[in-house]
């Protein structure tokens, strides 16, 4: 069993992973304040949680884009697992062929997305990934990462919505009980969750029209779940797709070492 950790911007995804049996998939808030032990804490208490030792665990792995976090939960886990996790990033094997203008600044979510994108939902695929922004990412019929598109969250658009305007409440992440709003709050949910759906369809649109064929789309996220109910498109929701990928990558580089 190993134990996989994807650090992002507002959440941190972890989740234990035998085989291809996902035990857990949890998120906990990105507090780059927060202590290597008090991570170690974190992870223990999920571990009791789910009836799992620490002894059972073999292996561990992280992909992060909060940097100052990286080194942090390395040592928390090196701590709690006594062995060092192995951190997506260069030199790790992913068996991705990234064709982008610069492959490096590609987003280790994204790569951990896509490489799990491709084994269980096949090539072409359009990977959508709903969190603090929402991510989407193109790999053609050949299995070539050719690229993608980055926009401002839900909550993200929210919360800009609410801080900007002087009269608009905070609400919740909840789709109104019809398309046009009769209220402010109703409104704003239409606006947000609606919104947010029909900027999926039309860019599914976009992204079929330029490759000049379909492609299969599978969406993860804190928020994914939120937004794919209330899409015209055809959108497979995954929540455990991240913590897939890191399963992946973590045998394709401990296999090729044994």
């Amino acid at each position: 069993m190993i134990l996989a950790v994807d650090i992002g911007n507002t959440n941190i995804v972890i989740g234990c992973i035998e085989m291809e049996k996902v035990y857990f998939v949890e998120r906990v808030s990105t507090d780059t304040a927060k202590t290597e032990l008090e991570y170690v804490v974190a992870f223990k208490t999920l571990l009791d949680l789910y009836h799992i030792k620490v002894e059972e665990i073999t292996g561990s792995i992280i992909a992060s884009v909060v940097p100052p976090l990286t080194n942090i939960m390395k040592s928390a886990m090196s701590k709690l697992l006594h062995n060092e996790p192995l951190v997506v990033g260069p030199g790790v094997k992913t068996g991705l062929n990234i064709l982008m203008d610069h492959p490096g600044q590609v987003g280790s979510d994204l790569i951990v997305n896509a490489v799990a994108g491709l084994k269980y939902y096949g090539e072409p695929i359009i990977i959508i990934d709903m969190g603090t922004a929402t991510t989407i990412s193109v790999v053609d019929e050949k299995k070539n990462y050719i690229g993608g598109m980055i926009l401002p969250g839900v909550k993200v658009s929210l919360e800009s919505l609410v801080n900007r305007t002087s009269q608009l409440p905070r609400i919740s992440l909840e789709a109104p009980k019809k398309i046009i709003g009769k209220n402010t709050i109703d409104c704003m949910k239409s606006g947000i969750i609606m919104g947010q759906a029909a900027s999926m369809d039309g860019m599914i649109d976009r992204i079929w029209e330029e490759l000049g064929y379909k492609a299969a789309v599978v969406a993860t996220g804190g928020l994914a779940g939120c937004i794919v109910p209330y899409c015209k498109q055809k959108i497979v929701y995954d929540n455990e797709l991240t913590l897939k990928g890191l399963n992946i990558i973590y045998h394709k580089n401990m296999d090729a070492q044994a």
